[in-house]
């Protein structure tokens, strides 16, 4: 196969485009993690002409603190035919598409040897800044238009994949809420100041802790533990894993890097509790570390389901209320504790209809981390993908 390198400067030219007559009224941003992001910036009274206008396969980037952050803003604008931009960002277009395609030049971007050049590059610029001449000086390899395509393709391929799965375990979600509503929402008013409903005839009331303790035990010198698996509160985020560390015994295991957790056990970030940081743990490995950060709700009953509980736990009345009492907290983040998920309010029906509603819910949640697993799985399959840049 034969590979051109070019600089950046030869094939991308710079595009200062002002929105003069302000026709133009969708102001956007490049988050770090390489997307466009809409503001919500109130933007009356701004003199919205002096802004930048980006078109449908432009690239904007932010090349500020580049050495710091370690990745630059950059991407390619897919969602919209035009929109405008804070001048601080640099707009640029590729000057012959039929030379270079702006997908596979967003997939070169996307790698993480380019964020780790362009950090280097940028430790010289003012305040780990990357100037716009050096931008233009980093090369890549150019294949034929062809092979660019089959890249792109195969990418675009396993992206659509990805969106298929995450719109099922979007209905899945919402399948087992609308059951949980169905059974639960004109009785589930223990934080509101309606009166309750009566409950049907051999329904109970409960609380979380009549099911779960809250699992305290921690790793120790005894469990001789070379590396970890480490998940923060931040890692988890309605029941989807993101970002799992591992993190050698040599680089030093963080401080709250303590607490243990078995199968199926219930991870309840207490912090913020309506950032909605829990969910609910499959198979750990033995080494794998969870944050003091977290309620570890550990299920003793074989009556009811983690899946059954964590819908209550979940539920948006049950956050609402948790927020509120973090909100009062004299923590230094509002914060919640372990006694305050134990006394949450739940309604235990029929021994009929729950055994139903644990099947379901546990059918369900199953579905749902079977296909994040999958996710997870075709996440790594595109960096693979995009690996193929790095290697020709």
């Amino acid at each position: 196969m034969s590979v051109n390198y070019k600089k950046l400067g030869e094939i991308v030219k710079l595009i200062d485009e002002r929105n003069k007559d302000e026709k133009v009224q969708t102001l956007i941003g490049v988050s770090i993690e390489k997307c466009f992001i809409k503001s919500v910036a109130n933007t009356i009274g701004t003199d919205l002409s002096k802004y930048q206008i980006i078109r449908k396969n432009d690239f904007a980037c932010s090349l500020m603190q580049v050495s710091r952050d370690g990745k630059i803003p950059i991407a390619c604008l897919k969602d919209y035919d035009e929109a405008i931009m804070s001048p601080a960002y640099y707009i640029f277009r590729i000057k012959n598409t039929d030379e270079v395609l702006p997908d596979y030049l967003s997939m070169w971007f996307m790698r993480s040897e380019f964020d780790r050049e362009a950090a280097y590059i940028a430790v010289g610029g003012v305040r780990g800044s990357m100037p716009w001449e050096d931008f233009c000086n980093m090369e890549l390899p150019i294949p034929d238009i062809k092979e660019q395509q089959k890249i792109v393709d195969a990418y675009n391929s396993i992206t659509k994949r990805i969106k298929i799965k995450q719109k099922i375990n979007e209905n899945l979600e919402k399948t087992a809420q609308c059951l949980f509503d169905k059974n639960f929402k004109e009785y589930n008013k223990f934080y509101e100041k309606e009166d309750l409903k009566t409950l049907p005839a051999d329904w109970k009331y409960a609380i979380v802790g009549d099911f779960c303790k809250d699992n305290i035990k921690s790793i120790s010198s005894s469990n001789e533990l070379k590396e970890i698996l480490y998940l923060d509160t931040g890692s988890i985020t309605n029941n989807k894993i993101d970002d799992l560390q591992t993190i050698s015994e040599r680089d030093g295991f963080p401080s709250r890097a303590k607490r243990m957790i078995y199968d199926n056990d219930i991870v309840f970030s207490t912090v913020r509790p309506n950032l909605r940081h829990f969910g609910i743990i499959r198979k750990p490995a033995k080494n794998m570390i969870v944050s003091t950060g977290f309620s570890v709700l550990h299920n003793n009953s074989d009556r009811v389901s983690n899946e059954f509980l964590y819908m209550w736990i979940t539920n948006d009345a049950t956050l609402s209320f948790l927020q509120s009492i973090a909100e009062n907290s004299v923590s230094t983040y509002p914060s919640i504790n372990a006694d305050d998920i134990m006394n949450i309010k739940i309604i235990i029906p029929t021994d009929n209809i729950l055994s139903e509603l644990n099947e379901v819910f546990r059918k369900t949640f199953l579905m749902i981390d079977y296909n994040n697993q999958e996710i997870t799985k075709m996440q790594e399959l595109k960096q693979l993908v995009i690996s193929r840049i790095s290697g020709m």
